[in-house]
């Protein structure tokens, strides 16, 4: 069983480094340098961001500057220091931008050196202008890199999960008023999106759903037959679980829907609650431990994974009529 790291104890982010390392900049405002194989460097555009965004933000609080300050001081407006301290925030990083800002902030040559290098150095990944709304770009570029995801879905099955016809359904519903070939192009995403589940190091996904996802008829009658015979496949592999949680458990501790909690190593966590047309995403101590309890008390309300893959069985039946 794959458990997501203790959320106790300083909360830190490792930012890409010079060749000697990877520089560390932590809550507590100190610096210290690990090694290229002790730490692991995220390299595609959602972590990317998180780790600019984190390090730019330690720099200026270790200095104790406002954000007014670094803007005069880097010449630029209060608003860009803001959106560069912004992670979730999808206009385009400029490395000058970062330099001088970094500068602004105090910080050493070492970790400006770091933060140039993520803002300069990767290429954007595949998600980019490859049919995944740019609202989902950190979920599905952090997915990218993580090595554990939690989710719980209330009313539909998990994007990971989803047969194709299933997710043409989806998306049909979704999309009423676009044409055929854009809706084409997200369920091809959202297939590609599949492959960090057969990596060669694979994503441990664990999931939680509702009972009441087997209950809502997506597309048709064969359609839901083949989802569950596909989930009830990708649940006996040995990177993904999956529980249900019946009705009978009663209320629960997630009744607001769906939600992602997502780990890379023991320093990057964050958490994506889904929204009608996008996302909420949240990366503090506070929030990630929220919903790490969240997922805990699920887990425990849920049917283990033997009893799960019996009610599966079940509801599969229900389509063979």
């Amino acid at each position: 069983m794959t458990e997501f790291p203790s959320i106790e104890g300083d909360w830190h982010m490792r930012i890409g480094g010079l060749s000697s390392g990877l520089a560390v900049i932590t809550d507590a405002g100190q610096t210290g340098d690990i090694s290229e194989e002790g730490g692991q460097l995220m390299t595609s555009t959602g972590p990317r961001r998180l780790q600019i965004a984190t390090g730019l933000a330690r720099l200026r609080e270790r200095a104790g500057l406002t954000l007014e300050e670094v803007a005069k001081a880097a010449g630029y407006g209060k608003s860009t220091v803001g959106r560069y301290e912004d992670w979730r925030n999808t206009g385009k990083i400029q490395a000058r931008t970062v330099r001088l800002i970094a500068e602004a902030a105090q910080g050493n040559p070492a970790e400006i050196a770091a933060l140039v290098r993520l803002a300069d150095g990767t290429p954007d990944g595949w998600w980019v202008g490859g049919g995944v709304p740019e609202w989902l770009h950190p979920l599905v570029s952090l997915e990218h890199e993580a090595d554990a995801e939690n989710a719980f879905a209330n009313s539909v099955m998990p994007g990971l999960l989803q047969t194709r016809d299933y997710a043409r359904a989806i998306h049909l519903a979704e999309q009423v008023r676009q044409p055929a070939d854009v809706v084409d192009r997200l369920v091809d995403a959202r297939m590609k999106r599949q492959d960090v589940l057969t990596r060669a190091r694979p994503l441990h996904l664990w999931v939680v759903l509702d009972q009441a996802v087997f209950s809502r008829v997506v597309g048709d009658r064969t359609v839901m037959a083949d989802q569950i015979d596909h989930l009830i496949d990708q649940a006996q592999t040995p990177n993904i679980d999956v529980q249900v949680l019946p009705f009978e458990s009663g209320a629960h501790a997630a009744g607001l829907g769906h939600f992602v909690s997502i780990a890379a190593g023991d320093t990057l966590r964050a958490v994506y609650v889904e929204m009608l047309g996008g996302g909420l995403y949240m990366d503090t101590p506070d929030d990630v431990g929220r919903y790490t309890t969240a997922f805990e008390y699920l887990r425990s309300q849920a049917a283990d994974t033997t009893g799960s893959l019996a009610i599966m069985a079940e509801a599969r039946k229900e389509y063979s009529r």
